[in-house]
């Protein structure tokens, strides 16, 4: 027999049965585990009665903000109906008109949709199917992928392969071969050879040196073994690297140029996060596939895809050529309902605008930080930022090993929760803090924002 919940000991119970995502178990071996019970529009509370500003969106995943009744009813409505059948050979209305929906918001001819439960797998399926693509149009070498330096791509064995993080990488080695890493478009850590003689970066000329950085890379694989380039429009891992003016365009002729696939990566970037239905269409260019998940249906209900040009899709319309890929959820109808009252929300509220008319008021809000010495840059678009962390903000110094663990994980995550934000303090990379609210935020969150990160940063200072 179990014991009624209410008279639980729920960090107890969680210690002792719930094994956490990307944790360390033994943090809580003698400490409460934060519990999460409540959420409404910008805030959650704890087990405990506290609250807090959700600074992350959940995990860049809440857009249209906690307490949803609407997208909860739709979800039981559904339930009721039809609460699951697969779309292995089948269909059913909800993943139908939801995948109809996604090809009228895509760029170009983006109009298949394959769905998935998340954004992993809509990663691993971007690459499986170009792999088979190549194979069916007669290029079967070309299956290697060119991805960035420290960016996630996800943790199935090929999107984890993608990934650009050696750290999170090494304990499940050997990962999937044909993987290979160009540098990611962080201005403030660009080569000091591309700095003029007043020690500035131009933008432009470092859009171009990145793409090249990337044609490099095919080049030096050889064209005809690559079948990729993966890219998010904003790198999330690092601390939220936006592109350099022409960076998209510049790439999007290299890969025209080589025959090889551009997949934009929009796990995070899709659906507002950056004030656009894709991200693509923030950056004016048009990808052969893009994977979506997160924000699709704000986090009320599980659901990822990738949406593939009507060119790449061609060959698998045509005899018995088949995608031999799928997974059980996929496409669920109580997902896809909620993604389409998600979507409803985003139209009749205007939440992709809301996003573009208050990104630079964010942008300002958080850059009021810089006056701080721990802090080295304040970058990223739309609603999603990062503060990247400095010992010296001159030399641009960074944390060594013991810094970090001691004054980031040590010590701000905690401040910074205990403070009322809920965030992310990450070191995949340089030390960043980042934010990402749900995007019905406005000057009110921002300053709040604001105020915990200026006392909690400028405590940790004190710590180095």
């Amino acid at each position: 027999m179990t014991a009624d919940p209410a008279q639980k000991d729920l960090s107890k119970t969680a210690y002792d049965h719930l094994w956490m995502h990307f944790t360390r178990m033994s943090s809580y071996e003698n400490s409460p585990v934060p519990t999460i019970v409540k959420g409404e529009g910008t805030y959650i509370w704890d087990d405990k009665g506290r609250k807090y500003i959700d600074g992350l969106a959940g995990l860049f995943v809440v857009q249209a903000g906690h307490g949803r009744t609407e997208l909860a009813e739709v979800a039981a409505k559904q339930a009721k109906e039809l609460a699951f059948f697969p779309i292995w050979s089948y269909a059913h209305p909800k993943a139908v008109e939801l995948a109809e929906r996604l090809a009228n918001y895509a760029p170009g001819d983006l109009n298949k949709v394959f769905f998935s439960t998340g954004g992993g797998e809509a990663v691993e399926t971007a690459w499986k199917l170009a792999k088979q693509y190549f194979k069916l149009i007669g290029k079967p070498t070309k299956y290697k992928v060119i991805s960035r330096a420290i960016a996630y791509h996800g943790t199935p064995q090929g999107a984890l392969s993608i990934t650009g993080l050696p750290g999170l990488k090494a304990p499940f080695e050997p990962l999937v071969p044909g993987t290979h890493k160009a540098p990611n478009t962080n201005i403030y850590r660009a080569p000091h050879y591309l700095e003029g003689p007043d020690g500035t970066v131009d933008p432009e000329a470092y859009g171009r040196w990145c793409a090249d950085q990337v044609e490099e890379a095919i080049l030096f694989e050889g064209p005809e073994t690559v079948a990729a380039v993966f890219v998010e429009p904003v790198q999330n891992a690092g601390g939220c690297f936006p592109p350099p003016p022409g960076y998209f365009q510049r790439l999007r002729e290299i890969c025209d140029r080589h025959d090889v696939l551009m997949v934009s990566d929009e796990v995070i970037c899709a659906f507002g996060r950056l004030g656009t239905m894709f991200g693509a269409d923030k950056f004016g260019y048009v990808p052969d596939m893009i994977t979506c998940a997160k924000g699709m249906t704000s986090g009320y209900s599980p659901i990822g895809a990738t949406i593939i040009s009507d060119r790449i899709a061609e060959p698998f319309y045509k005899g018995d050529n088949t995608f031999l890929h799928g997974y059980t959820f996929a496409g669920h109808p109580v997902s896809s309902a909620v993604a389409l009252a998600n979507l409803d929300i985003f139209e009749r509220e205007g939440l992709n605008q809301h996003v573009l008319d208050n990104e630079s008021r964010f942008l300002n809000t958080l850059s009021k930080l810089r006056d701080l010495p721990i802090v080295g840059d304040v970058r990223g678009n739309g609603y999603f930022y990062g503060i990247e962390l400095v010992k010296d903000k001159v030399t641009k110094e960074t944390f060594n090993d013991d810094e970090t663990e001691r004054v980031l994980y040590g010590f701000l995550s905690k401040a910074l929760f205990d403070n009322g934000l809920y965030c992310r303090a990450d070191d995949r990379g340089d030390p960043v803090v980042q934010l990402a609210p749900p995007l019905i935020s406005d000057q009110s969150t921002f300053d709040e924002i604001e105020q915990i990160l200026r006392t909690s940063l400028t405590d940790a200072w004190a710590k180095l």
